[in-house]
């Protein structure tokens, strides 16, 4: 298997009146292909920070993270673009915008790739929305849907563009307990048939079973890796 997230020796800080306030301490992991990897930890202890800078979203200056052969410390804007369009994200307020319909949210994200119609980036959003069970919700903007579908929206997706990676934040925070189980089983799924590694960040200990590995970030270090 192929290493598609491979982080040395990272080190952040934010800045706070001028003092620097560490976040990750000196943190070291690979991800392995097609490889599912929750990481669990109490709040604050850097798990959305390292997702961001995994996903190409945060720039970070110490240590090396390198994504799909790239390097991300220190990168330029062209090297963090790249990371992206090959990512998918899931957040936990599912960033769904209210003024589209469930087929249109998802269809938003293959217009970053310009290489393909409007009329096939929808087709394309209607079958990824039917691979979630929500074939018979094409047209319902997010407020007409359950929380538990509004996820498996965001999960439509993240996924519609065939990322290489899936990088999911909390992904089940909103959801009660069948309604997680539920939308994280069909990201495991859909994700195992297309050979995507996923990357998840948690506090809901009742979805663990679904990943490879475990790990823990506790006050900016990572154990278990």
């Amino acid at each position: 298997m192929s290493i598609v997230i491979d982080v040395h020796n990272l080190n952040f800080s934010f800045s706070h009146d001028a003092q620097a306030l560490p976040v990750l301490k000196n943190v070291t992991i690979s991800i392995q292909k097609g490889e599912i990897v929750i990481m669990t930890g109490p709040s604050g202890s850097g798990k959305t920070t390292f997702l961001t800078i995994v996903g190409g979203l945060r720039q970070a200056f110490d240590g090396s993270v390198e994504v799909l052969g790239q390097q991300l410390i220190n990168s330029s804007d062209q090297v963090k673009v790249s990371i992206r369009q090959q990512t998918g994200y899931i957040f936990q307020q599912h960033n769904l915008l209210k003024s589209l319909t469930a087929q249109q949210n998802v269809s938003m994200t293959l217009e970053m790739f310009n290489i393909m119609t409007e009329r096939e980036r929808l087709e394309r959003a209607a079958e990824m929305l039917q691979a979630v069970g929500l074939g018979d919700r094409l047209d319902h903007k997010p407020d007409q849907l359950s929380g538990g579908q509004r996820q498996r929206v965001s999960i439509a997706r993240a996924l519609v563009g065939q990322p290489k990676i899936v990088l999911a934040d909390e992904p089940t925070a909103s959801l009660d307990k069948q309604s997680g189980q539920e939308a994280v089983g069909m990201l495991k799924r859909l994700a195992k048939e297309s050979g995507a590694s996923i990357l998840l960040v948690t506090h809901d200990y009742r979805i663990l079973d679904i990943a490879d590995r475990v790990v823990e970030l506790e006050d900016g270090i990572i154990r278990n890796a």
